[in-house]
Formats: structure tokens, C-alpha cells, sequence
């Protein structure tokens, strides 16, 4: 789900980080994985067993695959996993599939918080003609009363006729903003501290096989921002930009969605995803100023080698606006995507612009043959435009490897453990449930 970064500054020997994040210390992932699985074993052992739910030709190699659960079960509830009835059999539709933890969290920028990630997938018809929905909701809480309470939802109706998704949260907390465009320093941070409100919602439709398209709504609201620890007299990207107190940008959109993912937890070898939205911002509906935006997001899976499942990933992101001012905070910036994951690397909020374009790929290979464990290495891109001129000064890398622990083997749904590095000693350890792209 959302990407973490704990970022270590080594000129200033200081930690910067966000809780809009789910960072788990070492000490704690053992916790988390403890945890997380009393969750999912409920919900797997209240199972209707009456119909068959994993294709018969897939029914023995579903049954050699392992996740937590069943490493839970093995080592802790001291039962055997050979229960052919509860790992391949259920309902063809109505069945969910629940990944799901409480956590304790610890970083020197938020001190200690709390979170709860929760993934549900599930499938509304038949599961060989309907695409897995998923609920993803992982709310956040610091003892500095700072709270994130974000959800993401796609949901898939019979046949994929149509899909709904939404990326709904609310947030009051403080972050670090650098000034615009690629060239900004940790030195140049300015505290900020607002409230904000997001809700994009869009309703796509068929138009052909794995093609759709559909009208939406969004909605980014900050108010009570304040500038806090920002030098005297110093003018900052922000203050030349326009500082508001409170900002509203409130427009239409458009999306065009090619997706042939059977599973966007975990998309497979040949699967491609492209998305294109163009956004209007409009003060008829609230907007402080009208704004036209473009996104795109295009991701390609390879298959290497026909021998193994390894997969090499490709994702690219690109945010740009087109026309008009769209107010500071709703720029494109580093970890700002629908689930935060861009430019691992960077701490949230590193990088901001008018542009924003980023290149990311990633190469997943299995460790364990019962597909408990796997591992990827990675490489990123990413450039913003300058202001006022809209000019991109240089390409800013990161690059990284991490883990992949099988958590749920039915819905594919993989904990991501990551270490990555950017320029100029940034450093950090991200965390997801679900893959990253």
C-alpha cells in the first residue's frame, strides 16, 4: 500500500520523516507479522467450502505455495498445513480475502505511533470472468496528534462491465517542503502544517476487452496551513509561488484505462496498465483558480526468462500541468501518487513542480520455491520543472533492493520490505503491503 521512508540527512545528522507513512523499525516487522495474522486466519477458517474456488488444474500448485498464514499455523498454532479442503476450496464469489495488522511505529520526526494496514480482496462474480476489488485502508496516529485516515478502493462489477475507484483520506499533520524543481536542498526545508481533505472518485465503464473509460470527480482541500521553523526573512518557493492559508481545487476529469491485470495486488507477466486522466479544475465548482492537469501512468510486466516466473517491472509516471495555477501543495511531488509510492528513495514531499516526470523499474525473482520469499532490486528517475520557468535542471536517481514475504497465497498479497538510496545521502526503509507498482 503506502510507501515509508525513514530519511536520514547526513549533513545534519537528523532524521526526516511523515506519518502519512507505515515505517516499522526492525524490531517491530517481527510484531507486525505476528500480529497480522490472527486476521487472516479468521477469516480464512470461516470459509464456505461448498464450491470450488481455485481452478482444479491449479489445485495441487496452490496447494505447495506458503504464506505467513500458513508459517503461523505450522510454528505457532502447532497444526499441519496439508488441509487440501481450507486451502482450495471455497465460494466462487462473495469470499473475502482479509490482510490485515495493527502495528506500533517509532521514527524521531513522529516518535511513537500507531497504525492498522488492512487489504481486502475479494471477488463480486465469478473469479474466472471478474477481476479481484480491493479495500485498502491503513489509518495512522502519532502521540504528536498526527493523523492520516486514507482509503483506496477498486471494485469490479460482474464481467468487468464497470469498475468504481476512489482515493479518499483526510490528514492533519506537518510536513517538510523544499521549494520547487530539482535543485533544492535539505537545507532549503521549511516546515509546514496543515489539514487536508482528498476525494477522487471516477466511474468507468466497457468499451472493449480490458478497455474503459469514464467520467470522475476531485476534490483537494488544505486548510490552516502555517509556515512553522522557516528562517526570518527568508522568502521561501512557497511565499513566491503564493502562500494561502487555505487552498481548494475542485474540478472534473476524464479517464481513459487500459488493464488486463487479473489482480492489481499482484499483476503477472505480459500484463499491462495505462491510464491517462485530464483534469479541469474550475471555480464553478470551488476551485480558487481554474487549472488544467494531465496524468499519465503506463506500467508493462516482463517475463525474462520462459523458465522462472521472475518478472521485470517497468512503471512510468508523469504529472504535468497543462494550463492555468494549481495551488502549491496539489503540485506534482515525490510520494504523492494515489498510493505514495513514486520516487522510493526520497522522503515524501522531497521534490515538488508545475512537472513531474518519473521512471521506475523493478526486477522480482522468488527465493524460496513455496513462494514464501522473494526478492527484487530496483532503479528510479524522476524530474521536476523549475519556477517560474518550466525547465527540468537535472534527473534525480534512487535505487534500492528489498524482500518479498508471501502474506496471503490467495490473494497474491505480498509484504514489500525495501531498502532504497537517493542522492546526497538520502536513505530509507519503505514499507508496503501489496507491490509497489
Amino acid at each position: 500500500m503506502k510507501s515509508i521512508l525513514c530519511h536520514i540527512d547526513q549533513k545534519n545528522l537528523k532524521e526526516i520523516s511523515f506519518p502519512y507513512s507505515h515505517y516499522l523499525p526492525l524490531k517491530t516487522i517481527i510484531i507486525f507479522l505476528f500480529c497480522s495474522t490472527a486476521l487472516s486466519i479468521h477469516a480464512q477458517e470461516n470459509l464456505n467450502t461448498s464450491d470450488s474456488f481455485i481452478q482444479p488444474k491449479k489445485t495441487d500448485e496452490m496447494f505447495h505455495q506458503r504464506d505467513v498464514i500458513d508459517l503461523f499455523r505450522t510454528l505457532i498454532l502447532q497444526k499441519k498445513t496439508h488441509d487440501r479442503v481450507l486451502h482450495s476450496k471455497t465460494k466462487q464469489r462473495g469470499l473475502v480475502h482479509l490482510s490485515g495488522a495493527p502495528s506500533p511505529s517509532y521514527s524521531l520526526a513522529t516518535s511513537f505511533a500507531a497504525n492498522l494496514t488492512f487489504n481486502a480482496a475479494f471477488h463480486t462474480a465469478n473469479k474466472d470472468t471478474t477481476k479481484f476489488s480491493t479495500i485498502l485502508f491503513s489509518p495512522f496516529y502519532t502521540v504528536q496528534k498526527q493523523l492520516v485516515l486514507p482509503i483506496q478502493f477498486s471494485i469490479w462489477a460482474k464481467n468487468n462491465r464497470f469498475n468504481i475507484i476512489g482515493d479518499w483520506r483526510f490528514l492533519t499533520y506537518p510536513e517538510d517542503t523544499y521549494g520547487l524543481g530539482s535543485l533544492s536542498t535539505s537545507n532549503d526545508a521549511t516546515a509546514l502544517d496543515f489539514h487536508y481533505v482528498r476525494m477522487h472518485t471516477f466511474f468507468i465503464m466497457e468499451l472493449a476487452r480490458n478497455l474503459y473509460a469514464g467520467p470522475g470527480y476531485q476534490l483537494d482541500k488544505h486548510w490552516d496551513i502555517r509556515e512553522i521553523k522557516n528562517p526570518i526573512n527568508q522568502v521561501t518557493d512557497f511565499d513566491r509561488y503564493g502562500f494561502q492559508s487555505s487552498s481548494t481545487s475542485s474540478g472534473i476529469a476524464a479517464t481513459l484505462v487500459y488493464d488486463d491485470r487479473a489482480n492489481s495486488i499482484h499483476p503477472q507477466a505480459g500484463n499491462t496498465f495505462l491510464d491517462v486522466i485530464v483534469r479541469q479544475n474550475l471555480t464553478l465548482l470551488g476551485s480558487d483558480m481554474p487549472a488544467t492537469s494531465l496524468l499519465i501512468d503506463a506500467r508493462k510486466y516482463f517475463r525474462i526468462n520462459r523458465h522462472t516466473q521472475n518478472i521485470l517491472a517497468i512503471w512510468s509516471y508523469n504529472w504535468v500541468t497543462v494550463a492555468g495555477k494549481v495551488p502549491y501543495l496539489d503540485l506534482p511531488s515525490t510520494g504523492w501518487d494515489m498510493y505514495g509510492n513514486t520516487g522510493r528513495g526520497y522522503v515524501q514531499s522531497r521534490f515538488r513542480g508545475t512537472m513531474m516526470l518519473d521512471l521506475e523499474a523493478e526486477y522480482r525473482f522468488g527465493i524460496l520455491r513455496n513462494g514464501l520469499l522473494g526478492g527484487v532490486v530496483f532503479c528510479n528517475a524522476q524530474t521536476y520543472s523549475a519556477y517560474p520557468i518550466n525547465s527540468f535542471d537535472r534527473i534525480l536517481p534512487g535505487y534500492g533492493a528489498g524482500i518479498r514475504i508471501k502474506f496471503n497465497k490467495f490473494s497474491h498479497t505480498n509484504i514489500c520490505l525495501d531498502y532504497a538510496f537517493g542522492l546526497n545521502g538520502s536513505n530509507g526503509l519503505f514499507v508496503n503491503l501489496g507491490e509497489v507498482f
